[in-house]
């Protein structure tokens, strides 16, 4: 959102934020889930799947006027909760931080945030729920939430998926990634294979595999799955995707398969520990057959993988 924050604002509008910081019970969106609201009534994101927007927006535009932020709390035992739409049960605190007025954010920072969003780090903030005090912006991953009345809020580029090997899998494995919130690419050097006509929503890297993996550039936040069981695609992939921060890299094959793969990369100079960071069989063993069930346990791999390592840089 603080993009669409800093657009509203090219137009010569004031705007605010609003900010999920903590729920309960049945409240229908997660922390950390943001609106941007005009001052002429404009908005986009949601903090509350509609039950409590229309709410909100009255709010922030009152912080626009004093320029104070808001902490507002819409639960079972307010009355209000049944006017905004609660009555179900539930618990929702919601931040409105009005912008470049009073102790809002400062339009400065959003941009900051953009840019780092451009460059694909990971930017965080915090600040007190008290007395609205900030801390400085931060590119290290802390987990949003509250602790000791301070809210953090961690803003991470999506999280990208490379899959090497326009296959049957490939296609249930692209769809249920972007479900996901994942930025799928399609690596295939084979033509007959990399066909529009077989993937119509899909983008695909040019080049051979390694190439388009060191095209794109792999970072902590991407994935690298290899499925086209054929080793002339799949190791010169492997090889970039071993020497980058990819959190991870799977490849298909069987035990038998991923042997001769482990002993072609040896050759190739990699270590035990560096040839240790391919998870091979691919996916969680949910005793997946056909290639949808196994595009299934590959991403509850991956997504497993990365909570994981989003629960270690926050330990």
């Amino acid at each position: 959102m603080p993009n669409v924050a800093l657009e509203y604002l090219a137009q010569g509008k004031q705007v605010a934020l609003a900010t999920v910081v903590s729920t309960w019970g049945s409240a229908p969106r997660a922390v950390g889930s943001q609106l941007a609201i005009s001052s002429d009534g404009e908005f986009e994101g949601s903090v509350s799947g509609g039950c409590v927007e229309g709410a909100v927006m009255v709010e922030a535009i009152d912080a626009m006027s004093d320029g104070q932020c808001k902490l507002l709390d819409y639960g079972i035992a307010d009355e209000d909760a049944f006017a905004v739409g609660l009555a179900c049960g539930g618990d929702i605190k919601i931040l409105v931080e009005p912008v470049d007025v009073g102790q809002g954010l400062k339009s400065s920072d959003l941009r900051q945030m953009v840019s780092s969003f451009g460059q694909r780090q990971t930017v965080g903030y915090s600040i007190n729920l008290n007395g609205f005090e900030r801390g400085a912006l931060t590119n290290k991953y802390i987990r949003s939430g509250i602790k000791d009345d301070v809210f953090s809020l961690t803003y991470s580029p999506s999280p990208r998926m490379v899959i090497v090997g326009a296959v049957h899998i490939t296609k249930t494995l692209s769809s249920i990634a972007k479900m996901a919130g994942y930025d799928v690419y399609i690596v295939d050097p084979r033509e007959s294979f990399a066909s529009a006509d077989r993937f119509p929503d899909d983008t695909f890297l040019e080049g051979w595999s390694d190439e388009a993996l060191k095209g794109l550039g792999i970072d902590a936040n991407t994935a690298v799955v290899t499925l086209s069981h054929d080793p002339k695609i799949d190791t010169p992939a492997l090889e970039v995707a071993l020497k980058s921060d990819a959190f991870y890299i799977g490849s298909l094959g069987s035990k038998k398969t991923h042997g001769k793969r482990i002993a072609q990369l040896e050759q190739l100079g990699f270590s035990s520990d560096e040839i240790a960071r391919i998870h091979s069989p691919i996916g969680l063993n949910i005793g997946s057959k056909t290639p949808p069930e196994i595009a299934i346990s590959i991403m509850a791999e991956i997504t497993q993988v990365l909570q994981a390592s989003r629960a270690r840089e926050t330990a």
